[in-house]
């Protein structure tokens, strides 16, 4: 629906529609970093793919980081819609890379969640949901990675 209002999420949907429903992770091993903005991920995994000949992948994907900034500024939960729709489509290139090498990778469903619950609870620790909550349960149809650092 707001394809008429931001183009951009047209090409978005595409991508999207283009994925397997159900990505399955190749032979070789997937680890994702994770970890605020300025921590030292892209220089932690630059140095771990190079040790390890790895791929590299990054959340959002390369075929929509583009438009990041475009949805950035917009209501949350479109941006969420976003970002989870980036997982998707990161998922699509973690199956087929996994087949080729090890798979490191720049954040993934971890940053969406985080976020998703941060802008929920407006800050508020007591409101987090409980410890139990569907929001902290891993999506049954996204790839899962080997190691989470």
């Amino acid at each position: 629906q707001c394809a008429a209002r931001i183009p951009e999420a047209e090409a978005v949907l595409d991508l999207l529609e283009k994925c397997p429903e159900h990505q399955k992770k190749g032979g070789f091993p997937v680890v994702v970093f994770e970890g605020l903005d300025a921590t030292g991920k892209t220089t932690i995994t630059q140095s771990v793919k190079d040790t390890l000949n790895a791929v590299l992948l990054r959340s959002p994907p390369a075929c929509i980081s583009q438009w990041r900034a475009i949805f950035d500024v917009e209501p949350a939960p479109i941006k969420r819609a976003f970002y989870a729709a980036g997982n998707y489509i990161l998922a699509s290139e973690i199956a087929k890379a996994s087949n080729q090498a090890p798979v490191i990778i720049d954040r993934y469903w971890h940053s969406t969640a985080a976020y998703t619950i941060a802008t929920e609870i407006k800050g508020n620790v007591q409101d987090l949901p409980p410890a139990h909550d569907e929001v902290y349960q891993w999506p049954e149809d996204l790839l899962k990675p080997d190691l989470v650092l």
